[in-house]
């Protein structure tokens, strides 16, 4: 604490508590807009470990539009031809079940996102992300612990202390986030209580390296390998496809198993039971417990602190929904805090972030627990009757990508609407992720997806006849507007002769689900904030009391 007046070391607009994906991943969307942060770890650097792998779709368009994309995919290289899932009681001598062969057969996933799926590892995604958070001027203390701190009405007070030093640091910031993991002390001191079946499984995660496992893999390229034998049962990951890899065994504290029961001889000897061969070398370095639990925190927001990741809702691993999931949160939290920070949207913005992205989390945990009783994932037999999580069967793109907002920061949407559809349905309904087009824009072929990150978006045709026989110009209205409120709404028209220029076959009214005289409003997050078919007898004055109400501004 500086001596003068009391006053605290350092000021802040945004404290982040937490330097792992969700935590850099809220320092890269908030340095993108512009909004400067500290973030704090307690760890001496990022990730060590090879888990977290699975990128969907949804997380590396925002990395794409964040200008990380390119850096992950050459992180990822090694992994790039690796797709399937396959079940198996034993590698040796058989080629098993796939769950999947390919993640997106026959390439049909083109039509709804420019960006695809992407297998990363945590261990090498977090210094890409690392690196691009630095580059936008974020202020990424690690080694840095947060002790306590005091939340009022105008702030939070934090007490760091480095972990190098000793020294202590003292912050102000106007909002803390916390991506603290999931024993979040930040959601302890609130009192947050969580709800859901609590722990669901727990295993021992072992990196190992083996020359001659590659031959017993061969050609079989997949993500994870369930292995199936009653014995040995375990999950087989690769690292390199060559020497390097991960096994996840069960651990059964419940029977009184602990850590220091998993020796190097016996944690060997269980991976070669698994792959069906007894001469396998394996040297294990590293071994880890983590465990499986599906929680999701009771709020999201208390006053000036807001939840994150995993210190919001835990899930189990099997579709790496957990860490998409978090990835995302930082996403539509960044915005809205942009927007409260920079004075054009109101403090009520923050509540939609709970009542948005807490019913994705209870929807996807449901899922991700079902997901791990259709791949049998070792250590995890729930009982017939719990359902296998609540889940609701069925392909995975629906949930990574087709989520929905039905209550929130969105005008015209069914409140009672499924937050994960029984279906993939991108057809530009409020609420939803807008559609992907192609589209020429100054000159340049881009994603519609593209265009959304640092403001509202207005996408509209041309002026067309309105109810009472008088053009509706959508984008006019949209320009004074954005003059007088002083928002940041930018207005782009389709049209061949228009700032977005559609490629030839596309029907892009269509796509949005409106006419060429009808008009659709984007957030910055890339989701429908409102959209209107048809043209209206007051453009401007629809879009004001639409603008009103999406950004808490009445």
């Amino acid at each position: 604490m500086n001596a003068q007046a009391g006053r605290p070391d350092l000021e802040v607009p945004v404290l982040i508590v937490g330097g792992s994906l969700v935590g850099l991943s809220t320092s890269l969307f908030l340095g993108r807009l512009g909004v400067r942060h500290t973030l704090v770890e307690k760890h001496a650097g990022t990730s060590i470990h090879p888990r977290g792998r699975g990128n969907n779709v949804r997380t590396m368009e925002l990395f794409r539009v964040a200008g990380a994309e390119d850096g992950i995919r050459r992180a990822a290289a090694t992994l790039a031809e690796n797709h399937g899932i396959l079940q198996t009681p034993a590698l040796a001598g058989g080629e098993g079940e796939w769950l999947f062969r390919e993640i997106d057969p026959g390439g049909g996933l083109a039509r709804f996102s420019p960006a695809s799926w992407c297998l990363c590892s945590q261990n090498d995604l977090e210094p890409v992300l690392l690196d691009r958070a630095a580059e936008l001027g974020g202020d990424l203390r690690f080694s840095t612990e947060l002790q306590s701190f005091d939340a009022d009405p105008e702030g939070v007070t934090a007490y760091l202390k480095s972990r190098e030093t000793g020294e202590h640091t003292v912050v102000r910031a106007q909002y803390l986030v916390a991506a603290d993991g999931p024993r979040s002390p930040v959601r302890e001191q609130l009192g947050i209580g969580q709800s859901g079946p609590g722990d669901l499984f727990h295993n021992i995660s072992l990196t190992f390296r083996s020359r001659r496992l590659a031959d017993v893999v061969g050609d079989r390229r997949f993500i994870v390998c369930y292995l199936t034998r009653p014995d040995a049962d375990g999950a087989l990951l690769p690292v390199d496809n060559q020497e390097r890899w991960v096994f996840h065994a069960p651990w059964h504290p419940e029977r009184g198993e602990t850590l220091e029961d998993f020796t190097e001889e016996r944690c060997a000897e269980h991976i070669r039971r698994a792959v069906g061969d007894p001469d396998l070398d394996v040297e294990i370095t590293g071994k880890a417990a983590w465990h499986a639990a599906q929680r999701v925190a009771e709020r999201y927001r208390v006053g000036r602190v807001l939840l994150a990741g995993d210190s919001a809702h835990e899930m189990s691993p099997t579709g790496a929904f957990g860490s998409n999931t978090g990835i995302q949160d930082a996403h539509n939290l960044a915005w809205k805090l942009a927007a409260v920070l920079g004075g054009w949207a109101g403090d009520g913005l923050l509540d939609t972030y709970d009542s948005e992205r807490r019913p994705v989390a209870e929807a996807t945990s449901a899922r991700a627990a079902a997901r791990s009783v259709e791949h049998s994932h070792p250590g995890y037999a729930p009982a017939p009757e719990a359902g296998g999580g609540g889940g609701r069967a069925g392909g995975i793109l629906n949930v990574a990508l087709g989520y929905r907002y039905p209550q929130g920061a969105v005008v015209g949407t069914d409140p009672a609407a499924q937050v994960v559809p029984d279906r993939l349905a991108l057809t530009g309904e409020p609420g939803s992720r807008a559609p992907h087009l192609w589209v020429r824009h100054r000159g340049e072929r881009v994603s519609t997806l593209d265009l959304f990150e640092t403001s509202l978006v207005l996408l509209s045709g041309g002026p067309g006849p309105g109810p009472a026989g008088v053009d509706c110009d959508w984008h006019g209205a949209a320009v004074r507007l954005a003059e007088r409120l002083s928002v940041p709404l930018v207005s782009l028209r389709l049209g061949p002769d228009a700032e977005l220029v559609p490629d030839d076959d596309t029907d892009w009214a269509g796509r949005l689900g409106i006419s060429p005289a009808g008009a659709m409003l984007v957030r910055p997050d890339g989701f429908v904030a409102w959209r209107s078919p048809d043209p209206a007898t007051d453009p401007e004055a629809t879009l004001h009391e639409v603008l009103s109400t999406v950004l808490s501004l009445s």
